[in-house]
């Protein structure tokens, strides 16, 4: 489905070096060469340059490099939802689930639920959080995932171009690295954040966000602001090579095993529930309406 000499070419990146390349391939580095040496003459692109250091890549490398990782995991991805889609059968709902969308929240509530829908079966799809399949898996829920796990608020829902439904509203939390002074505490005081630097999603993606925002510029600016856009592996990263302090809810406390969640006493919340189609089909509609009912408290057979 796309060009395997890409897949090479990430292994030579990634390594440094087309011996290091060959020996994770199981080839040999002459045959890495050869597949460096097509892939550059289609392409009509130097890749990488030589220095004492072992190989580096080259501006066109690293556009590449970005994109091909993207292309690749794409078309795995493709191949898994056609397999899924052999598979469906009529009481199916398939979860998506990532680090930052956990699907725990369903497995805590389905044996309360699975009382209003009893023949209704899940399917667990795996997913990479990237900014692009966020905005492709959200905006085609029902398509190839039913539901997904996580924050959201209106202003979300309309620019991913989906619905939620609210289950709980999560307090607002502050991750730290294990190596900051702040994974001493337990909980921390607004005042402990005092010349840190605070790391929240850009203005303008959830309202909740931007109230806390709006709050600290105005009453704590002892607080630095860092903006960043997107929640990915890469933003927990930055906040513990960093030493940042990151937004974070609880329900995140296994994305990062180099991080510690802490509550805050500053009361701000943000919704966490099911994200879905805003036309649901009948099951998934079945399935929230029983996730409803659990979470509002009603009785079996009350409805």
């Amino acid at each position: 489905m796309y060009n395997p000499q890409l897949e090479t070419f990430l292994c030579v990146a990634e390594a440094g070096s087309f011996n290091k390349a060959a020996e994770q391939l199981y080839i040999s580095p002459p045959a890495v060469i050869k597949q460096i040496n097509l892939l550059e003459d289609s392409l009509g692109l130097r890749l990488f340059v030589r220095t004492h250091r072992g190989l580096a890549l080259t501006k066109a490398g690293q556009s590449l490099y970005q994109d091909a990782k993207y292309i690749i995991q794409y078309c795995k991805d493709s191949v898994t939802r056609a397999k899924n889609a052999m598979q469906e059968c009529e009481n199916l709902i398939r979860i998506g689930t990532s680090p930052m969308t956990p699907a725990q929240v369903l497995v805590d509530l389905w044996p309360r639920a699975q009382v209003y829908c009893p023949d209704t079966k899940f399917q667990l799809i795996p997913f990479e959080n990237t900014p692009e399949n966020a905005r492709e898996i959200l905006a085609n829920l029902g398509q190839n995932i039913d539901v997904v796990a996580g924050i959201f608020d209106e202003t979300m829902l309309n620019l991913r171009q989906c619905a939620g439904l609210e289950i709980s509203k999560e307090p607002i939390c502050c991750a730290v690295s294990v190596h900051h002074r702040l994974a001493q505490k337990n909980a921390l005081t607004i005042r402990d954040l005092y010349g840190e630097d605070l790391m929240l999603m850009r203005r303008g993606w959830i309202r909740y966000v931007d109230l806390l925002r709006d709050d600290l510029w105005k009453n704590h600016p002892q607080i630095r602001i860092i903006d960043f856009d997107f929640y990915d592996m890469a933003a927990f990263n930055q906040c513990e090579n960093n030493q940042c302090v990151l937004m974070a809810v609880d329900n995140w406390r296994y994305v990062h095993p180099l991080l510690k969640i802490l509550p805050v006493d500053w009361g701000y919340t943000i919704p966490f529930g099911l994200l879905h189609s805003p036309a649901p089909s009948p099951i998934v509609r079945q399935f929230l309406k029983a996730v409803e009912t659990v979470v509002s408290g009603q009785p079996a057979g009350g409805r």
